[in-house]
């Protein structure tokens, strides 16, 4: 009958407590990594655009997330009206501009 059931041996002797400090170290090494390589770029990315659209002024020229290139003609609280075209004007809000680009980059505006 024991091929279906084991045989009870004896316990082998209780091994040691480990540092609870050191079961958490691999969680802990884990938190660093992200906080480096995740956290703390894209917070210092989102400073840099808060700063980008508050230093909006008309005459710039922008991209919007959409990918339109245009100059700025009218800078409001909230929303900019951009030129895309003769005689196109769109108004988009300030956080929907990706990137300001070099002056002179659209000749057409």
């Amino acid at each position: 009958m024991s091929f279906f059931i084991s045989d009870a041996f004896a316990a082998a002797p209780a091994q040691a407590q480990q540092d609870p400090l050191m079961s958490f170290l691999p969680l802990i090494l884990i938190f660093v990594v992200f906080y480096f390589l995740l956290i703390r770029p894209q917070t210092k990315r989102a400073k840099e655009h808060k700063k980008m659209v508050s230093e909006l002024a008309k005459g710039d020229e922008i991209v919007t997330n959409g990918g339109l290139l245009g100059r700025i003609t009218q800078v409001g609280e909230n929303f900019v009206q951009v030129r895309v075209a003769d005689n196109v004007e769109v108004r988009i809000q300030k956080q929907a501009v990706a990137n300001l680009m070099p002056k002179g980059t659209s000749k057409e505006l």
